[in-house]
């Protein structure tokens, strides 16, 4: 989270934008970066827009050298679902540079059998990416659950009917996130076996 934002904010220094807040540029994450750019510069310019992009792209990748550390149990919790007869996906408002390059540095590209990105399809809180999620594994909104740590996350799922569980340390907070009305919120992943 602190990557997204100190580079949202660096880069709008780079391209001679206002700086927005840290809590203004923590409040975009989970949007695809066009949507983030939308929100926080209002009226942009395309080709403003499109440098701005550029600056965003190079700052984060300099302060993703090394990996974000897993929140706990979130390795170990992975590992049992792909046990498990399920289906694991991701929905992102990262690009599919930008997810990949993730996937790889973590290891995690074995333990998802699909994704869709905001570069790939509409952004959250638009329901298409998991609209093709579900289509691509004929499964019914009511048998999947999105789990999301931001309002863009619930209100996706809310907007599929598909039931959601909140995560509590994540970008936005739990009092945000249980206005959407979660089936559950969690303080560690682990403990989304109990639901499922």
């Amino acid at each position: 989270m602190d990557r997204i934002a100190t580079s949202i904010r660096l880069a709008a220094a780079d391209h001679g934008l206002s700086v927005p807040s840290y809590a203004a540029a923590s409040d975009v994450i989970g949007l695809g970066l066009k949507e983030c750019i939308d929100q926080l510069f209002p009226g942009l310019a395309d080709s403003d827009a499109e440098q701005f992009a550029a600056l965003y792209s190079a700052r984060f990748k300099q302060q993703d050298i090394i990996p974000c550390a897993f929140f706990p149990g979130v390795l170990e919790t992975l590992r049992d679902l792909r046990q498990g007869a399920y289906f694991l996906a991701v929905a992102t408002g990262k690009s599919r540079a930008g997810l990949d390059r993730v996937l790889a540095a973590t290891g995690l590209f074995e333990f998802f059998d699909g994704s869709r990105c905001a570069d790939e399809t509409l952004s959250k809180p638009h329901p298409l990416m998991l609209e093709e999620l579900l289509s691509q594994f004929e499964v019914k909104p009511s048998e999947a659950i999105m789990v999301g740590d931001t309002e863009f996350d619930l209100e996706m799922a809310r907007n599929e009917n598909i039931p959601a569980i909140a995560v509590s340390y994540g970008a936005h907070d739990l009092d945000r996130l249980l206005k959407y009305k979660p089936i559950a919120s969690l303080d560690s992943f682990q403990y989304i076996k109990k639901y499922i």
